[in-house]
């Protein structure tokens, strides 16, 4: 008898010619994850089998809770494919079980088996009843599923399921370039991102002296609860200063978080295609500032031919925060630092811009050379889940 943890697709399932693609993207992250660790990681085009060392084991099972495209793992015990030494199985694993009542489901894989899955249920079921004290079959509501799966190779018994975090792995998508300000949102925008298998490259904007070093720390501390889930993220600091104060002096009033969203938009994109990635990512969620009206959200997108993608735009503010403080990126994100979008902030924001209107403010002053310079200048860390290295540039 070998203790495995068995691993199970999710969404992955659906797909048919590329599957295979999928399923090579999923193990590659997994092993990176548990490089630390002593394990053999098996797989087939349904689920994955992973032999290890049981003195570790709640670390690994942390560690699989944090790749994305797992729809449950479970602790399993092999045995070979006889019947006496299934029921043998059972017998030592359900003392190790806490539970009152329970039901057997059985999955005959092996068609040579000689009795089928109907007529093996009661007797499993019966080794239970015997060898476990005061417990009882209950169909309908049972405190514990006994999964027994025959295959020809080798016998699969399991009990618990953990569940995992379904979609699809990171990198089964191309790159994204997440715009993170700091806020309960963006972090959001991120964790749901990567969870459709998109590699993610986080982007701050920041403007010393309107805002702090504080706030710049807080940023890499959240970049870093991200890449518990990718490994390593990359944040590429914008200086973000003169172009802010140039739109203070410049632009009116109500039209300053438009236009400086234009220009934050317009780098985001130069950004992405020196990183060669197809997609803006952000936290904005319809209606919930100035900025995020549909009105604005069109004359702020006017200025790129990226897509944008706002895995929150259409999420109540109090489903945010459910899965800000789920991925544990809450308590940092209220801590009270400025960023870029709070700093100049008028007393009353257009909330229906025109494009006539925002194409007039610009105008005003310069700022083609502003980006190239800001783009030219970004800095960029390479952040891991518990530390960080900075390096030259990638772009």
């Amino acid at each position: 008898m070998e203790r495995i943890i068995l691993i199970k697709y999710g969404e992955m399932t659906t797909k048919k010619g590329n599957r295979n693609f999928f399923v090579k993207t999923l193990a590659s992250n997994l092993e990176q994850k548990l490089k630390d660790y002593p394990c053999t990681l098996e797989k087939d085009m349904a689920r994955m089998y992973l032999s290890y060392d049981e003195r570790e084991e709640q670390e690994i099972l942390n560690a699989i809770h944090t790749v994305f495209g797992i729809h449950s793992y479970h602790i399993a015990y092999t045995c070979e494919s006889n019947l006496e030494e299934i029921k043998k199985t059972l017998q030592e694993t359900i003392q190790k079980e806490v539970f009152h009542t329970f039901k057997v489901e059985v999955k005959r894989s092996d068609k040579s088996f000689p009795q089928n899955s109907v007529e093996l249920a009661p007797i499993f079921g019966s080794v239970v009843l015997k060898n476990k004290e005061g417990v009882k079959v209950d169909v309908h509501h049972p405190d514990v599923v006994v999964h027994v799966e025959i295959r020809k190779e080798k016998t699969l018994i399991y009990y618990n399921e953990y569940k995992g975090l379904g979609g699809y792995p990171v990198g089964t998508q191309p790159k994204g370039m997440l715009m993170l300000s700091g806020g309960i949102d963006s972090p959001v925008a991120g964790y749901l991102a990567m969870k459709r298998g998109i590699k993610i490259e986080a982007v701050y904007f920041e403007a010393i002296p309107h805002t702090s070093l504080e706030a710049r720390e807080k940023v890499k501390t959240l970049t870093r609860k991200l890449a518990k889930y990718q490994g390593v993220i990359h944040l590429h600091i914008v200086p973000f200063t003169e172009i802010q104060e140039e739109i203070y002096k410049n632009v009116k009033e109500n039209y300053v978080i438009t236009i400086m969203r234009r220009m934050m938009y317009r780098i985001m994109e130069k950004l992405a295609q020196k990183n060669k990635a197809l997609a803006i990512i952000n936290g904005e969620s319809i209606g919930q500032v100035a900025s995020q009206t549909l009105n604005s959200m069109f004359v702020i997108n006017h200025v790129i031919s990226l897509p944008v993608i706002r895995p929150v735009a259409c999420l109540d503010k109090l489903e945010i925060i459910e899965l800000a403080k789920k991925i544990d990126t809450y308590n940092t994100s209220i801590l009270p630092y400025e960023d870029c979008c709070t700093v100049f902030v008028p007393k009353h924001p257009v909330i229906n811009p025109t494009l006539e209107e925002c194409e007039k403010e610009e105008q005003k002053f310069e700022f083609k050379n502003l980006i190239d310079q800001a783009v030219e200048e970004t800095r960029v860390l390479k952040i891991k889940d518990q530390e960080e290295k900075v390096y030259q540039s990638l772009l």
